[in-house]
């Protein structure tokens, strides 16, 4: 018997595979579970179809994410922070103010995709990593001056 699974499910396939199960397997548990559906021909061409238009979305995701990190190349931030005379600042620069700072200069980034190589605790020039889509990564340098 030929299921198309909705989701993933660990021994047998990945979500939108076409697989062959048992019919007891298929019938008793997988597509009351609502785990899978029967593979008809009619459900393979509307799941061929969810195939190529996930696709149209990944690629206009992925072509919007490289062309927001090739302007984000020539972005050069300074992050004002409280600093003792040592040149430690109280505290420390965080992603949140990386995107606060991203935001005043017209770039929208989403703060959980902001990481940094060094924790910046000092005054100084640091580097943070934009993860813009799972294969579009941009390094943006950034400041630490005090206040």
């Amino acid at each position: 018997m030929e299921v198309i699974l909705k989701q993933d499910i660990k021994g047998l396939g990945e979500q939108n595979d076409i697989v062959n199960v048992k019919p007891g397997f298929g019938r008793n548990y997988l597509i009351p579970q609502g785990f899978a559906i029967q593979a008809t021909e009619s459900a393979k061409k509307v799941l061929a179809e969810n195939i190529k238009q996930a696709q149209f979305k990944q690629d206009k995701i992925k072509k919007d994410a490289t062309e927001l990190a090739g302007k984000l190349e020539a972005v050069k931030l300074s992050i004002g922070a409280k600093a003792g005379e040592s040149g430690k600042i109280f505290g420390k620069v965080n992603s949140i103010q990386i995107a606060d700072a991203l935001k005043a200069k017209g770039f929208d980034v989403d703060r959980r995709r902001i990481t940094f190589e060094v924790e910046p605790k000092e005054i100084g020039e640091y580097i943070a990593n934009l993860n813009l889509h799972k294969e579009v990564k941009v390094q943006v340098p950034f400041e630490v001056v005090a206040e």
